[in-house]
């Protein structure tokens, strides 16, 4: 049973390690979410950085949202999009812009309802 634990935390610990050498924007906005806590607290995956966004996936919540995309603004403030995604069609459930950095985790979860930390 521990030898699961530890190679699931593994995984998740390579996906930190490979957004940290690709993208330092994608590495801070998921820092200011919770690091790794959010991670598994979320079943955030497949995480996905440009210059000023980190794109990834979550896991089942009540929202039916399985898709989150946060773009850095010229502002230095957050636009937070949520998505539902399926092989047939993409929705976009709901959006927020211009959110402050200290304000992620609770716009995360008011609109997935999932907790970001312990």
């Amino acid at each position: 049973m521990q030898g699961c634990k530890l190679s699931c935390w593994d995984r998740r610990e390579r996906n930190i390690k490979k957004l940290k050498l690709n993208n330092h924007v994608a590495q801070t906005i998921l820092e200011q979410l919770g690091g790794n806590k959010f991670i598994t607290m979320t079943g955030a995956k497949n995480f996905m950085a440009d210059e000023n966004i980190l794109r990834f996936r979550i896991g089942r919540n009540s929202k039916n949202i399985n898709y989150v995309k946060i773009v850095l603004s010229s502002f230095d403030l957050y636009d937070i999009s949520f998505y539902r995604i399926t092989t047939k069609k993409i929705t976009e459930k709901a959006n927020r812009y211009n959110i402050y950095a200290e304000d992620l985790r609770k716009i995360f979860t008011l609109i997935t309802g999932m907790e970001t930390i312990l």
